[in-house]
């Protein structure tokens, strides 16, 4: 069977609790996100995950991934890959959408960019870096990111445009599993929080 990609967003922040941009601060977990990345991993320890022992796994340096990575019990096979940090946000890192939406009315990341940051363009280049490694794999993938990039990711996959990634939307601490269907790229499971019940 071709290989899979499993995305696992990071567990909650004070900031994405508030809902503002966070690019490449690092922002640690809350005690929340702490517990979420304990029961994702959890999860992914029991059946039919059973802890994913031929998985390989790479995670974004930034310590919100990276402790996810960790407390979900991967963080001994984990490799830092710096294609999987999140968005550089330039001007709008710590605001909130609304804020921006204030100077720039309508305006939508995954359309409008950001400036000073990274542009949709070098998003869609990292995005594909990861997507074409996933693929080359001769095994499952598993990555700890974030929720632009893992959107990106998504969108990607699936051959669609940057853009489409404000289609699918990421909560902290979710499973997603990128795979195939009649040979075709496809969604397997999206933003499941299941395991935070």
């Amino acid at each position: 069977m071709a290989a899979r990609i499993l995305l696992a967003r990071h567990g909650q922040t004070e900031w994405s609790l508030s809902g503002k941009h966070t690019g490449r601060t690092d922002i640690p977990l809350l005690d929340e996100g702490r517990r979420g990345a304990e029961l994702l991993g959890e999860r992914l320890h029991r059946t039919p995950w059973n802890g994913l022992p031929d998985v390989e796994v790479r995670t974004s340096p930034l310590i919100r991934a990276k402790e996810t990575c960790e407390l979900a019990g991967f963080g001994d096979r984990a490799q830092d890959w710096d294609d999987l940090m999140e968005v550089d946000y330039g001007a709008y890192e710590g605001l909130t959408p609304a804020e921006i939406k204030r100077d720039r009315p309508g305006w939508l990341i995954w359309r409008d960019g950001v400036p000073e940051g990274e542009t949709l363009a070098e998003v869609a280049e990292r995005a594909d870096r990861v997507v074409q490694w996933a693929r080359s794999a001769d095994r499952d993938v598993l990555v700890f990111a974030h929720g632009h990039i893992l959107r990106s990711l998504g969108a990607r996959w699936l051959g669609m445009d940057l853009s489409f990634g404000a289609r699918i939307r990421l909560e902290p601490t979710s499973l997603s599993v990128l795979g195939w269907a009649y040979g075709e790229p496809a969604i397997e499971r999206w933003n499941d929080t299941g395991h935070l019940g």
